[in-house]
């Protein structure tokens, strides 16, 4: 059964790094049309180009809070392809916005982490509708284990998981799915970023992958692109309003399994 997806127009923010880079590779594998949305542009991130891929790469730097850059880059996406076939809210960053933090630095934590999903899904609420489409949000382990210092990650990505299934409602008399990838622990730029904060890097993650159930490592990106790519795709046709969490159990079984 094939997954559906060739010549399909899938939007995904935050796709020039982590995550959503391994997102935008799968798509290109696939021959989908993979559009990025994000901050950083094509040469900024050096993207090298995969030489078996017929998919064409479109992409659109822009800052996502600015919701009048949103609209011209939908609008110029309509324009041009006339129809949206999915879309992947990924782009968001763990930014330390906790309890010590200013409440100012908190909104702004919500805003570069949960504003433009809403903005991003409402943009494309008639395309997909249209196109009967599909709709996945990157979520966070965190928004169910918490982790202390986080406030606004944190908060952002608990609406999010509320939004998938406020969503998924919303859409489901048009045939459009809406659902989330929920990753744990995985090594991506940001990710190592913060690993490098600490004192001892190799120390802290050693003690994290203790933790994790299955075969005590970090989750690769590519795993959890490929979850999306589940979800986008027709082998998910009746699955929506779910939460996919890709975490070698991290978030749900006991860690004395460990």
């Amino acid at each position: 059964m094939e997954l559906g997806l060739k010549e399909k127009v899938i939007l995904v923010t935050g796709g020039a790094s982590g995550i959503g880079r391994d997102i935008v590779k799968e798509l290109q594998e696939l021959n989908a049309i993979p559009i990025v949305l994000d901050r950083l542009s094509r040469l900024e991130v050096n993207w090298e180009e995969r030489n078996n891929s017929e998919s064409e790469l479109h992409w659109f730097k822009l800052d996502l809070t600015e919701e009048n850059l949103c609209i011209k880059a939908i609008d110029e996406i309509i324009d041009r392809f006339g129809r949206i076939d999915g879309l992947v809210n990924n782009a968001g960053i763990n930014d330390r916005a906790g309890l010590s933090t200013s409440v100012e630095y908190f909104r702004t934590s919500l805003e570069a982490n949960l504003i433009h999903y809403f903005t991003m899904t409402h943009l494309c609420y008639d395309m997909l509708k249209n196109n009967k489409g599909s709709i996945v949000n990157i979520g966070s382990k965190v928004s169910f284990t918490g982790q202390g210092g986080t406030s606004g990650y944190t908060a952002s990505k608990g609406a999010i998981t509320s939004l998938t299934r406020e969503w998924a409602v919303d859409f489901a008399g048009c045939g459009v799915r809406v659902n989330a990838v929920i990753p744990g622990e995985v090594m991506t730029p940001m990710y190592d970023s913060w690993l490098n904060s600490f004192d001892s890097p190799r120390d802290k993650l050693n003690a994290i992958t203790a933790n994790i159930p299955l075969e005590n490592r970090m989750t690769e990106s590519s795993e959890v692109a490929m979850a999306v790519i589940f979800l986008l795709s027709q082998w998910s046709a009746h699955t929506t309003g779910q939460f996919l969490f890709v975490d070698g159990g991290y978030s749900h079984l006991d860690r004395s399994l460990s």
